[in-house]
């Protein structure tokens, strides 16, 4: 039987001339802004993808090996140019193999296409993705043909199959899984789209003696439709001619007409959007702060390089008017752009201010319906969007004129995907930037530390905007020491101090923004007579108590029953509801201001496609007063009546066992902070804790980001961890505790033999439960790996786990994370 060989290294035909520009930046190997092998992507990743460990010259992985070893001996091979394509899959074996390209195929077939090939003894033909085309000869093997083209056009082009290499080498994970993260499922199904047959005449319809001969119904038809001099459905064809159905299937019987089927969108806009959600455009001259900024990213623009620009500016100093400015620099040359932002509670606001400046402005987020998503995509893929916005998925928006990539609040933890192929969009977007030569902008108030340490050590540009617009003074920020008796509230949430200022502000008509970044009424659900708490079947962790509906809900794997109203273990009636979530906040703002109009915003409320749109836009007309919610609502959102901010809880993540907790609650309460005083009212903000000399939370109550950059990196430093090394973290997962342990113990001796054999300098820890030791029902143990150098860390994980087997029987799964943003 014929079989399918690995690739050939690939050739340099369609290499781009990057390697000449590429600047220290690309080659740093700390953990810092990086794009740890990018540029050796074209010669060695879709090589690496078959041989995990990375080394040239290992022995190949084949479909030959995995299925047949040599092909029967009356097979005479010849040795012949032939066309080949090399082709991954989604599921193992996951490529990639070389497979003959047809001669009626050879003109069709380009990379970025999907295509049908058979695949070891399969019966039906396997979908798979081509990542390269090519001439080769067929050398002791021969190869099984390509068996049908999917598409009609690459779903992506050449720059992007190639960053789709380095992700999947990089993150290791398989190329074919990266594609369908690339390429939306709702535009692999042709979503919103159906079949359409086209009739035209045929060549044998030009004999006039032919046409003259017809019947009446039938000639009239002909005529119009050769008159028309373009195709036509049966359908209009019916209408123009005045006819049925009957002449024009008597015309298809005669050979008279030709048929070609396409495939189109069903409708010419299937979107429900409104444009913005209320707010008024403001026009002012720039400030000499944005003046600045946009002069220096203007000149990167212009450079046409791949520089890497932090747009350092507090909250209120006029960002995305810059980021405006600069694209319309970028529009004016026929390019167009892509802005990344956080949250979807952004996007209305977010989308209302570019559409209001720009012709044409494409969305993608997660509540569009795919008709929606498929109908956009085309859109950006033919070249008719002049700016593309949406979350992280948006960095892959296949623009043919790609001028410039934003990240807005690219501190954003969001931007790192939670699931395969576990990519950051602010690492994949510097990749992007850099195969293009294009500016990479990104923008916060509160930058990452990867970011930021880019600045300092020389791979990335600051630019800084450290004053409001119009010279607005920054909130004043009051800590609130809920240690102190007197400060508390008694048997709530809301501190006097807040509670104070929350009644000032009202009565001054201003408006109020409560933090809590917790859902749910109550988190924990406990029997006080045995002390029995309600916890989760499957992950372990406590229920919490939804007052609407009546429900315990566990927040990780989203098992859910009716609250109990007594105890489960011992009957007794009187089980209490501890702790404190979004909803019973919201029952104590209604009782403590009954005048007040209250929304709260969180995951459970904000579930119906618009609902974001609904609550921004009554907030901002003044149609609310006070508004209560989870993070959704810290982040990037401009109402200039908001008069005072409230902070219910700044400890809820300090004290994880997470580096990067202290970074995320400053990034936080400044963020939060930052949605007062935008207006000429002015703003305060009240932040409750009981660690109030803690440094991220001093640090933010002076809005000093420098001081706690520097703290933090001192930090930081004592350990290598992120941005000054890089970590990786392997998840190991099963049904049976002692087996699961056991199987991350073999794979600390893989990865300390594999550390050995290549002498490479990284640190291994583990394995150990990790703070959630069991998630949907499977026991989780976990390894962290560190080092100084990327490529080593790598190269590692990739040896050790080249050849790691679990026996199906085992009922274990690992998972790697690379650069991972969550340690629980």
């Amino acid at each position: 039987m014929p079989s399918a060989v690995p690739p050939q290294r690939p050739s340099d035909t369609h290499r781009t001339d990057t390697r000449a520009a590429q600047t220290d930046d690309a080659g740093d190997v700390s953990g810092s802004l990086s794009a740890p092998g990018f540029f050796d992507a074209s010669d060695e990743a879709i090589d690496d993808l078959s041989k995990p460990d990375g080394k040239r010259g290992a022995e190949h992985v084949t479909q030959g090996q995995l299925f047949e070893t040599e092909p029967p001996p009356w097979e005479l091979t010849v040795e012949e140019d032939v066309a080949v394509a090399s082709v991954v899959f989604r599921d193992a074996p996951y490529g990639p193999y070389d497979y003959r390209i047809p001669a009626e195929l050879r003109d069709r077939l380009h990379p970025g296409m999907r295509v049908h090939v058979p695949l070891g003894r399969r019966k039906r033909p396997t979908v798979g993705w081509c990542i390269e085309t090519k001439m080769g000869n067929e050398t002791g093997k021969t190869l099984s043909d390509v068996a049908e083209v999917l598409d009609d056009a690459p779903l992506c082009d050449r720059p992007l199959v190639r960053l789709v290499t380095w992700m999947s080498h990089y993150y290791q994970s398989p190329a074919g899984q990266v594609f369908d993260a690339l390429i939306p499922s709702s535009v692999r199904a042709s979503a919103g789209t159906r079949e359409r047959t086209y009739l035209s005449p045929s060549p044998a319809s030009a004999d006039e003696s032919v046409v003259d001969a017809l019947p009446a119904k039938q000639q009239r038809a002909l005529r119009l439709l050769i008159a028309a001099g373009k195709p036509m459905t049966s359908s209009q064809l019916m209408v123009h001619a005045e006819c049925t159905a009957g002449p024009i299937n008597a015309l298809r019987k005669k050979g008279l007409l030709s048929e070609d089927t396409r495939r189109e969108m069903a409708t010419s806009m299937p979107t429900r959007w409104q444009t913005s959600d209320g707010e008024k455009t403001e026009s002012h001259e720039l400030t000499d702060d944005q003046s600045d900024a946009l002069g220096r990213i203007t000149a990167a623009l212009d450079s046409a390089t791949a520089k890497t620009l932090l747009l350092h500016g507090v909250t209120g100093s006029g960002k995305t008017e810059v980021y405006i400015r600069a694209i319309e620099h970028v529009v004016k040359f026929g390019r167009a752009a892509i802005v990344l932002v956080p949250e979807i509670s952004l996007t209305p606001q977010t989308r209302g201010r570019f559409e209001r400046r720009f012709a044409s402005v494409a969305v993608l987020h997660s509540q569009m319906t795919p008709a929606e998503r498929h109908f956009q995509w085309q859109r950006i893929r033919r070249g008719e969007v002049q700016v593309v916005v949406g979350p992280r998925s948006a960095v892959f928006a296949p623009l043919p004129r790609l001028g410039l990539i934003i990240l807005d609040e690219e501190h954003d933890g969001s931007f790192k995907q939670d699931s395969q192929p576990r990519y950051h969009a602010r690492k994949v977007a510097y990749a992007r930037a850099q195969s293009l030569q294009i500016p990479l902008l990104l923008g916060s108030a509160t930058p990452s530390l990867e970011s930021w340490y880019a600045t300092q050590s020389g791979h990335a540009e600051l630019i800084s905007m450290p004053s409001r617009v119009g010279n607005r003074p920054m909130p004043d920020v009051q800590l609130v020491d809920l240690r102190i008796k007197d400060e508390r509230s008694r048997g709530g949430a809301i501190s006097r101090q807040l509670h104070l200022a929350v009644t000032e502000t009202l009565r001054e008509k201003g408006q109020v923004i409560l933090l809590l970044n917790r859902r749910g009424f109550a988190t924990t659900i406990q029997c006080p007579s045995c002390g029995h708490v309600v916890a989760c079947p499957d992950c372990e962790m406590p229920l919490t108590h939804h007052r609407d509906g009546g429900k315990a809900v566990c927040h990780y794997c989203d098992y859910t029953i009716a609250t109990p109203p007594w105890c489960p273990e011992c009957r007794f009636d009187g089980i209490r509801y501890g702790g404190l979530g979004t909803q019973k906040l919201e029952v104590e703002v209604k009782a403590r201001f009954p005048e007040a109009r209250v929304a709260r915003m969180d995951s459970d409320t904000m579930r119906r496609p618009g609902s974001h749109q609904k609550v921004l836009s009554a907030f901002r007309s003044g149609e609310l007063d006070l508004l209560l919610g989870t993070q959704m609502i810290a982040k990037g959102l401009d109402f200039p009546n908001v008069l005072l901010v409230g902070v219910i809880n700044a400890d809820a993540a300090l004290h994880f066992p997470d580096f990067r907790a202290g970074e995320r609650t400053f990034q936080l309460v400044t963020q939060v902070a930052g949605r007062t005083g935008r207006g000429n009212r002015g703003g305060r903000v009240i932040v409750q804790t009981f660690s109030p000399e803690h440094m991220a939370i001093q640090a933010a109550s002076r809005h000093d980001y420098l001081q706690f950059a520097q703290a933090e990196i001192a930090n930081r430093r004592k350990f290598n961890y992120p941005p000054l090394g890089s970590v990786a973290r392997i998840i190991i997962r099963g049904a049976v505790e002692d087996v699961t342990e056991a199987t991350a113990n073999s794979l600390m001796l893989r990865l300390e033999s594999a550390r050995e054999r290549l002498g490479a300098e990284v640190r291994l820890l583990g394995p150990a439960p990790p703070p959630i030791a069991k998630l949907r029902g499977k026991y989780r143990f976990h390894l962290l790996l560190q080092s100084l150098d990327p490529l080593q860390l790598g190269a590692t994980i990739r040896m050790a786990t080249k050849t790691f087997k679990i026996p199906e029987k085992d009922d274990v799964q690992y998972m790697i994370d690379i650069d991972p943003m969550d340690m629980l």
